[in-house]
C-alpha cells in the first residue's frame, strides 16, 4: 500500500489519506473493515486503529450495518474545497468559449471511484437548457457522456470489475455488459464520447478526457435536447471538443486498447 517518497515519517498519514480515498470511493455502501483490509493489505489491527482514528475525528463513521463511509468533518472539507477548484479555475474559460460556440450546456467531471463528479458547468445560448447534472452531484461511470469517456480510458480489467460491482444500476439504465462494452468500444474508435437517453429520456451528449495531472482523470461535455444532437452535429462537437482540449494544451488520456 506504501509508496516510495521522500517525505519520512510519514507512513501512518499517508496510510489514512489512503482510507480517506477509499472511503469515498465507496461512500454510497460503506465498506466493512475486512474488505478494507483485502483492499489495502493492511493488516487488521493496522487498519482497525486508522480507521478508528478517522472516525473519532469524524473524518469518517462507522454505521449500524457495520460499514465505513466518510464522515462530516470530510464532508465539510470537500463541500468548503468547491468553492475555489483550481481545475476549475484552469477550465472556466476554455468552457465558456464551448459554450458560446454550441449554445449549449457543458460539464466538467472528474472521476471519483465507481463515479464521476460534477466540478462546473457552463450554460450556452440555446433556451432549452439541460441540467442532468448539478455541480457536486454524482453519476455512476459509464452512463454520462463525461462518465463514458473517463471509462473508456480504464483497463479492460477494471471495467469489468466495475461492471459486477454495479450491474444492478447499469442495468436499470438500459445496459447490458456487452451494451456497454460496445459503447466502451465505440468512444475509444471515436475519441470521444456520446449517449442518448442514458440519464434522462430526450437528452443526449458527447464528452472527452483529459489529464489536468498525474493521477487525476477529467472529462469535459456537452450536453442537450436530443433533437439539437443528430450523428452529424454529435461528430462535429466531438471534433470541436478534442480541437479545443488540444488548442488549451490540455493532455489528452490515453485510453487501454479493448
Amino acid at each position: 500500500m506504501d509508496k516510495p517518497s521522500a517525505t519520512a515519517g510519514a507512513q501512518s498519514l499517508r496510510r489514512a489519506l489512503q482510507l480517506l480515498r477509499l472511503l469515498a470511493e465507496h461512500q454510497e455502501d460503506g465498506i466493512r473493515l475486512t474488505d478494507v483490509m483485502a483492499a489495502t493489505g493492511l493488516e487488521r489491527s493496522t487498519a482497525h486503529r486508522l480507521l478508528s482514528c478517522l472516525a473519532e475525528e469524524q473524518f469518517a463513521e462507522r454505521g449500524e450495518d457495520k460499514a465505513y463511509r466518510l464522515g462530516i468533518d470530510a464532508m465539510q472539507l470537500g463541500f468548503a474545497s468547491m468553492r475555489r477548484v483550481p481545475l476549475v479555475d484552469a477550465c472556466r474559460p476554455l468552457m465558456q468559449r464551448l459554450a458560446r460556440m454550441s449554445g449549449d450546456t457543458v460539464f466538467l467531471v472528474i472521476r471519483q471511484g465507481d463515479y464521476c463528479l460534477c466540478l462546473h458547468r457552463e450554460e450556452g445560448h440555446f433556451p432549452v437548457k439541460v441540467f442532468t447534472t448539478d455541480v457536486g452531484g454524482r453519476r455512476l461511470l459509464g452512463l454520462g457522456a463525461g462518465g463514458l469517456a473517463l471509462m473508456a480510458a480504464l483497463a479492460d480489467a477494471e471495467i469489468e470489475r466495475l461492471f459486477e460491482r454495479h450491474a444492478a444500476e447499469y442495468a436499470q439504465a438500459g445496459f447490458a455488459r456487452e451494451r456497454l462494452l460496445q459503447a466502451v468500444r465505440r468512444t475509444r474508435a471515436a475519441g470521444w464520447a456520446d449517449i442518448v437517453d442514458t440519464l434522462t429520456t430526450g437528452v443526449s451528449g458527447v464528452g472527452a478526457t483529459f489529464a489536468p495531472s498525474a493521477g487525476t482523470l477529467a472529462a469535459i461535455s456537452f450536453g442537450a435536447i436530443t433533437p439539437r444532437l443528430p450523428p452529424e452535429r454529435k461528430a462535429e462537437l466531438g471534433q470541436l471538443l478534442t480541437a479545443q482540449l488540444a488548442q488549451a494544451e490540455c493532455p489528452r488520456a490515453a485510453p487501454e486498447e479493448l
